[in-house]
């Protein structure tokens, strides 16, 4: 068997082509072109048709068909765009010293886990911060006033109290 033969494609793979394709070329300036002259076309016959009911019905039903189509289209491309980007995102996170993995696949953790994760963080950023302000205590410093300052009227009681040096 030779190794350079190509692996069939699946549905799935010519499906994400074609809708990456047509993504593409539907967020042209030429596409927005073609729809507005479409528009003013189909506008200026409408005498021709006294604007019937069949005249109306045709717009009506053109842009329907193409707005129910373009929902999956751009909705796949947007799913396989998500999704590479959480893999390059997930990658950087393993690469830095000192990440949490925790970060990893946090795509598919549930709302409640993800506050739950937020939290966690957000209190390692204030334990950071009120460990800077009481090392103020040991060692202060007149150019870390406005940092001070700032940070007597925080949130949390815990940082007002270790603002005050």
């Amino acid at each position: 068997m030779n190794n350079t033969q190509k692996k069939p494609q699946s549905f799935n793979d010519v499906f994400g082509k074609i809708a990456s394709k047509i993504a593409k070329v539907s967020g042209s300036v030429w596409t927005f072109l073609l729809a507005v002259s479409l528009v003013i076309t189909w506008a200026s016959v409408g005498s021709f048709f006294n604007y019937s009911s069949t005249w109306q019905l045709f717009i009506n039903t053109v842009t329907t068909v193409v707005t129910f189509l373009m929902v999956f289209l751009i909705q796949n491309t947007q799913n396989r765009d998500s999704k590479a980007i959480h893999l390059k995102l997930d990658e950087l996170i393993r690469g830095l010293k000192g990440s949490s993995l925790r970060m990893i696949d946090t795509e598919s953790l549930s709302e409640q886990e993800l506050e739950e994760l937020l939290e966690l963080f957000k209190g390692k950023k204030q334990r950071k911060l009120r460990q800077e302000l009481e090392a103020l205590h040991v060692a202060p410093s007149s150019d870390k006033i406005s940092f001070i300052l700032k940070n007597f009227d925080h949130e949390d009681r815990t940082i007002r109290f270790s603002a005050r040096v």
